[in-house]
């Protein structure tokens, strides 16, 4: 039995929800990407006392195929710009295509028309956000940072920090820096 979750990829979500099914008696063979598989079914009681407990944790089944592709979409970018050491060197249309087998248009089609945003500026405010990240906590430089999010030049990275925040990104790590010091004389 396949069950769709909604929730963010990351360990706490996937033990949560483990342990949730494993309180129902149910053990999971596999829990990643908002899916879970089950050896068995689970009765509709089993069901609502599962989904139950998500809820208590923010999190929630799923049944709407729509909904739960555009979830596997924004788990997969996210998964890939935030918790990757690097980021695909190739096209990420076909790397998005590899990791759910389906066209390239359908899953742009139906990423465009559920959230409103491309996939591309959908990967674009991530990739900017993980910059951000880098550039305020880590000691890279901007080529290093250019280099992990897999941008062409540090122009170019520059130019969509710009385009996204309205800062470049020197100037946004200066603001940040001058408002830690500050804060930590306080």
């Amino acid at each position: 039995m396949k069950l769709f979750i909604k929730f963010m990829v990351s360990l706490r979500c996937k033990l949560l929800v483990r342990d949730e099914l494993e309180k129902l008696g149910h053990h999971p063979l596999k829990v990643s990407l908002g899916e879970v598989v089950l050896a068995n079914d689970m009765n509709t009681e089993q069901l609502k006392q599962l989904e139950a407990s998500l809820l208590k944790s923010g999190l929630e089944l799923m049944d709407d195929e729509n909904a739960i592709l555009i979830k596997k979409i924004k788990s997969i970018i996210i998964e890939m710009v935030h918790y990757s050491e690097e980021l695909p060197k190739g096209n990420f249309s076909e790397f998005l295509c590899e990791k759910l087998n389906f066209e390239y248009d359908y899953l742009a089609g139906q990423f465009s028309h559920v959230t409103g945003v491309t996939i591309e500026h959908y990967i674009i405010a991530h990739k900017i956000e993980r910059a951000k990240d880098l550039l305020i906590y880590d000691k890279l430089s901007l080529t290093e940072i250019s280099y992990i999010l897999n941008y062409s030049s540090v122009a170019h990275l520059s130019y969509q920090f710009k385009k996204v925040t309205g800062l470049t990104p020197t100037f946004f790590k200066k603001i940040k820096l001058h408002k830690h010091n500050t804060q930590k004389k306080v």
